[in-house]
């Protein structure tokens, strides 16, 4: 008999195991080269900002420099702005589908990650979607890095039936 901790723990978990706003369409294979192209465009624009940089990386978690801070907050602000106007206008996606919002728990789980991936992010001097601009730039040794958060979420994954949540 299970007790109503692990049936909650189910269903929070079983809307993020699913992307609930999935599309339903079936497309042909050279539809997703726009993901291709927005990547590529997106990691330009990082090496650009100087958002790959490791010093500007040190600098963010020393204090030392702005710079990370007002584009992570720009990022932030241009999100917010963006849900907003979806909602306020009822935005659809470019196929006509509606956009749905859900509201997310609290987990004290989420600090414990959280202070995980600063710490990861300090040390290596990376994140996922930096990650691999760096290593686009020749910053081979960004691999290990790569490899490294591959299989910590292969380790979460294999375990999280095991840990409390």
């Amino acid at each position: 008999m299970q007790n109503k901790d692990q049936n909650t723990d189910f269903e929070t978990r079983s809307l993020d195991t699913v992307c609930v706003n999935e599309s339903q369409l079936e497309h042909k294979w050279y539809h997703n080269l726009k993901y291709l192209v927005i990547g590529l465009l997106f990691g330009i624009v990082f090496i650009k900002a100087e958002v790959i940089s490791w010093y500007r990386i040190q600098e963010m978690f020393r204090f030392q420099s702005f710079h990370m801070y007002g584009i992570i907050g720009s990022a932030v602000v241009v999100g917010m702005l963006s849900i907003f106007l979806i909602k306020k206008f009822n935005i659809k996606t470019i196929y006509g589908e509606k956009i749905e919002f859900h509201d997310k728990t609290f987990n004290k789980g989420q600090i414990y990650g959280g202070l995980l991936f600063g710490l990861g992010w300090a040390i290596t001097g990376a994140c996922p979607g930096p990650l691999f601009a760096q290593i686009g730039t020749g910053a081979t040794v960004m691999i290990v890095t790569l490899l490294s958060a591959v299989a910590g979420t292969w380790v979460y994954g294999y375990f999280r039936d095991k840990l409390p949540h």
